[in-house]
């Protein structure tokens, strides 16, 4: 293939372009941001998985307070009743009132534990509520840090994306200035290559593989006319003579 040095140069600003926007996708993808999302948003569902446990068992021990309250409740109100009764003297039945104060001792004795369990209770709902409170602060912390990272890592993407736009202009400008065939081989090339195409030749050295050419090589290609596309024969690039390289 034949291509006048001049373009062989200019296929060498391709390559830079093409270099510049693998640089930027690569920058993008691997910006540190990324990760960080992504891990306090695992964190965060796993404060909102501990949330809903919390709230489950805290719903549970609300309602057993709950009963229990009403269960002392009826005993109070039972209590009442009798102490009322054997205060007011009607009973007179000895064997009535003995079974009566019996009573009020039993309701006083299962009182005093509903109220124990009652109490229990309250301090398991107060320990719970504590920790949503730490979980929703908790919470509040990761939301916060995941807004800062989203808003920096889409601060960030906007410039690549923004330098991106550019080079792909100049590149739409570039391209067609080129022979169409010579594009074609350093496209199918870059694509085998690793995003390297086209290569200088630096002080007998390819640029592409970073290998010195042999004497035999170096010698083949220095013969070679100046419009001729030479490739290395290490990596097969295509190597553009310079005027640094030595020849």
């Amino acid at each position: 293939m034949k291509a006048d040095p001049a373009i062989q140069l200019r296929l060498l600003d391709l390559q830079a372009l093409d270099a510049g926007l693998d640089r930027l996708v690569a920058r993008r993808r691997g910006l540190p941001e990324f990760a960080v999302i992504t891990e306090r948003t695992a964190a965060l569902s796993t404060v909102d998985d501990e949330v809903v446990g919390v709230r489950t068992e805290l719903g549970d021990v609300t309602r057993a307070q709950r009963k229990l309250e009403n269960e002392i409740e009826l005993v109070r109100t039972r209590s009442a009743r009798d102490s009322q009764r054997l205060e007011s003297g009607a009973v007179a039945n000895s064997r009535e009132l003995e079974n009566l104060q019996a009573e009020l001792a039993s309701l006083a004795r299962r009182q005093g534990v509903l109220e124990d369990d009652a109490l229990e209770k309250m301090e398991a709902v107060e320990g719970l509520e504590g920790q949503l409170a730490t979980l929703a602060q908790r919470r509040a912390d990761l939301q916060a840090e995941v807004d800062a990272v989203t808003t920096a890592r889409d601060k960030t993407c906007a410039e690549i994306d923004a330098e991106s736009a550019r080079l792909r202009q100049d590149r739409a400008a570039l391209a067609p200035q080129l022979p169409e065939a010579l594009v074609a081989l350093y496209e199918r090339i870059r694509a085998s290559s690793g995003g390297v195409g086209a290569a200088p030749l630096l002080r007998r050295r390819c640029q592409g593989c970073h290998l010195e050419l042999s004497g035999g090589d170096l010698r083949a290609v220095a013969a070679a006319p100046a419009d001729e596309v030479v490739r290395c024969e290490e990596c097969r690039r295509i190597l553009v003579r310079t005027p640094e390289s030595g020849l």
